[in-house]
């Protein structure tokens, strides 16, 4: 009876060891998926990049510092390019970059 204990927390252990990697391998890093941003708010940025860019889809929407932005939303332009565009906490526009990913894949 003394022998079960050890076993059981040993077969938990790695059963939730083996819940985290894909965990992780489902849901990306854990920084990614924590600075994903959803809802209204997230809705505006997304409606205010676009704008800027005068159309264009919208990838991803997340909260960013760089720059002293709030958001930062990845957007393609209807001319193919992928920039990502930093909004303050106003909406208002801190800067258009180019997207490194797209340019490392273009070359």
């Amino acid at each position: 009876m003394k022998r079960r204990f050890p076993i059981a927390v040993a077969s938990a252990l790695v059963l939730a060891a083996g819940g985290v990697g894909v965990a992780q391998a489902v849901g990306g890093s854990e920084n990614e998926s924590a600075e994903r941003a959803s809802g209204p708010e997230a809705d505006r940025a997304t409606a205010a990049a676009l704008e800027i860019t005068k159309g264009g889809r919208a990838n991803s929407v997340e909260r960013d510092s760089e720059n002293g932005a709030t958001w930062e939303v990845e957007v393609t332009k209807t001319d193919g390019k992928t920039v990502d565009v930093r909004l303050d906490r106003k909406l208002e526009l801190v800067v258009v970059e180019g997207d490194s990913e797209s340019q490392d894949a273009d070359e």
